[in-house]
């Protein structure tokens, strides 16, 4: 397999030359998004353009060289040589799940080690994920199942546990009509926030009888959108009702995104479309609490006191993964274990490009072993 490395320069190698860059130029490739999710108080979703944000911070000579670099700079191949210096000037690792840790129900080979030589060196290690289907007891169960019985629920950061975190966060006292599965619900359980709808849902029809009128509960003060195997007429209709007929009605995703892997053999419909069909009948904008919205990063450094410039986001999805650490100023590495193949990276219409990238993710432990 032919790899693009990034030229040698005055004998450095491609990690230094790359992490002197990032320095001098404040996370070079956090220029290349057309709208900069700046770091913000906790539960405030202010979104800055580039030259709103190059205004507030009196950056903008800055972006302008870091947008030119960041568009001729892509992503370099994790070499052996350069592992060592890359792990030790990181302090936390923020994993996504599928792809990444796993497959399906099945350990991605090597991560096991991985893990353990990570935590034997003091590295913090945080597992995030967009799948709301499952609570942080659900996927707690998930990693010791699979072998992973060192990892802890407070590592665990689902998106189904953000929108719980974020109905916290802006003191939710009304109930949550959710479009979603079971991890929603025991996590607006923990959160003692009230609900309906949710599975409960999935087998009730429309009656569309001349003159029928649908009946809504006032009393709902948010919709929360998440991922629905069973998704149905019924629950767009309630949603979109609360939406539109209760006065200040909140409207959650827990992601956009547009396509996930429920089997091997194609690609579905991800949770993109059931938000942007709620979207589409309501009219009205979602808040958005998963990958690569900035909420997750936000409780994540808060919770855990750390600063973003001490993090690597490790993913393999350019569109959320990468994108996400990107926003939020974070080292990334690609691996090409899940969804992105070398060529996506490499292709021309791809504008997202990662620090580094490595074909799975115990390989960038190689050396150690």
């Amino acid at each position: 397999m032919n790899r693009a490395v990034a030229p040698k320069i005055s004998r450095q190698s491609a990690f230094q030359a790359k992490n002197t860059a990032t320095v001098a130029l404040a996370t070079p490739k956090a220029a290349t998004r057309s709208v900069a999710s700046i770091r913000r108080p906790f539960g405030t979703f202010k979104e800055l353009t580039l030259t709103e944000q190059a205004v507030k911070s009196g950056r903008t000579s800055s972006l302008c060289v870091s947008n030119a670099m960041a568009t001729t700079s892509p992503a370099t191949f994790l070499e052996d040589e350069d592992k060592q210096s890359f792990i030790d000037t990181v302090d936390t690792f923020i994993f996504d799940c599928d792809g990444v840790i796993w497959k399906g129900d099945s350990i991605i080979e090597g991560v096991p080690e991985a893990l353990d030589m990570l935590k034997a060196k003091g590295k913090k290690m945080i597992f995030v994920t967009n799948n709301s289907t499952k609570s942080r007891a659900g996927y707690l169960s998930k990693f010791h199942g699979l072998g992973l019985t060192n990892v802890k629920a407070e590592e665990i950061f689902s998106s189904s546990f953000a929108a719980a975190a974020y109905f916290q966060s802006i003191n939710m006292k009304k109930k949550v009509y959710v479009v979603g599965e079971v991890g929603i619900q025991e996590e607006l359980d923990l959160a003692g926030i009230a609900h309906i709808g949710g599975p409960e849902d999935g087998d009730k029809k429309i009656d569309l009888s001349p003159g029928q009128f649908m009946e809504h509960d006032p009393d709902v003060g948010a919709v929360c959108v998440g991922f629905d195997r069973n998704i149905n007429y019924y629950k767009i209709q309630y949603a979109t009702l609360c939406l539109r007929e209760n006065p200040g009605c909140v409207f959650v995703g827990t992601n956009l995104d547009a396509v996930t892997h429920l089997t091997s053999a194609q690609e579905w419909a991800g949770n993109g479309s059931m938000v942007g069909a709620i979207k589409g009948s309501s009219g009205k904008e979602p808040v958005v609490v998963g990958k690569p919205a900035p909420f997750m990063l936000d409780y994540i450094c808060e919770q855990n006191n750390i600063k973003p410039e001490q993090i690597c986001m490790v993913g393999d999805r350019l569109d959320t993964d990468i994108q996400f650490g990107i926003d939020g100023g974070l080292r990334t590495l690609l691996v090409l274990s899940g969804v992105t193949t070398e060529e996506t990276l490499k292709s021309p219409e791809n504008a997202i490009q990662p620090d580094y990238y490595v074909s799975a993710m115990p390989d960038m432990l190689s050396v150690f072993k």
